[in-house]
C-alpha cells in the first residue's frame, strides 16, 4: 500500500486543504485514492465543515465518515487531552486496528494527523509515533509568516531523529503582498532543513472543490508522490 501521511509544523496551517486537495487531485488522475485521519477534536465528523467531511467529498472515497475518523472528540483540544476530559483512553492500538480494517481498500493513502507532529494523541504516543506504526512519509505543512523557520526546522529535525522519511514541505497560505519574511523564508528553509519545498501555496478566499483543486494543480509538485 503506498501513501503520504501529511503533519503540520502547528495548528491551523491549513493542513486539511493540502490533503483534501491531493486527494482531489490524485482522484482525477485516476489513482484510487482513500484518506484516513483518525483523530477529530471541536467537531463533529458529519458536520460539512469538518475536515472528514472535506477529505471525503475530495477523495469521492467509499469509506464511510465512520472509517475515516473512527474516534472524534466534543473539546477543540488535542486529541489526548480532549478524550481525558471524556474519561476516555484511546490507544496507538486501538487506531491501527481501524487503520487494518480500510487499509487494502484503496491503492494509495492520505492520512492526516492532528496540528503538529509532537501532539499527543493519547496518554503515552504521539503524531509520531503513529507515523511511524504506519510507515508512511510525511509531507509538512507550514504557515508562510515570520516564525516559520524556526517551526518548520524543528519540526523537519524530529522527524530526521526519528528515521521518517521526508517527502517535502509544503508552505500554506501566502498572501497575495507578500512580506520580507514570506519572499525570503522559503530558501532559508529549504537550505537549512535540506527538505525540497514542493510548493507554496496562496491563501485561497473561497473553499470549494474546484479551487482547492486548482491550488493543488497550480502550485504543488505532486511528482514526489509517486517516487
Amino acid at each position: 500500500m503506498r501513501g503520504v501521511f501529511i503533519t503540520g509544523t502547528d495548528t491551523d496551517v491549513g493542513k486539511t486543504v493540502i490533503s483534501s486537495g491531493i486527494a482531489g487531485v490524485l482522484r482525477d488522475e485516476g489513482v484510487d485514492v482513500g484518506v484516513f485521519k483518525p483523530m477529530l477534536s471541536g467537531i463533529k465528523r458529519d458536520d460539512p465543515d469538518s475536515d472528514t467531511y472535506w477529505l471525503k467529498a475530495m477523495s469521492e472515497t467509499s469509506l464511510r465518515l465512520e472509517e475515516i475518523t473512527p474516534f472524534q472528540f466534543e473539546q477543540p483540544l488535542a486529541p489526548g487531552m480532549a478524550q481525558e476530559l471524556e474519561g476516555k483512553n484511546i490507544t496507538l492500538g486501538d487506531i491501527l486496528r481501524k487503520w487494518d480494517n480500510i487499509r487494502n481498500r484503496h491503492d494509495f493513502f492520505i492520512v492526516e494527523g492532528a496540528g503538529g507532529i509532537s501532539v499527543p494523541l493519547g496518554k503515552d504516543f504521539l503524531v509520531s509515533d503513529l507515523i511511524k506504526a504506519l510507515n508512511l512519509p510525511v509531507l509538512i505543512v507550514a504557515r508562510p509568516n515570520l516564525g516559520t523557520i524556526n517551526h518548520t526546522f524543528l519540526t523537519v529535525e524530529y522527524a530526521k531523529k526519528l528515521g521518517l522519511t521526508i517527502k517535502g514541505i509544503i508552505i500554506n497560505g501566502t498572501s497575495v503582498k507578500k512580506d520580507l519574511a514570506e519572499k525570503l523564508s522559503p530558501k532559508v528553509i529549504e537550505k537549512m532543513c535540506s527538505v525540497p519545498i514542493i510548493g507554496i501555496t496562496p491563501k485561497i478566499d473561497e473553499l470549494s472543490k474546484v479551487t482547492v483543486k486548482k491550488l493543488i494543480r497550480d502550485h504543488l509538485t505532486l511528482e514526489v508522490l509517486h517516487k
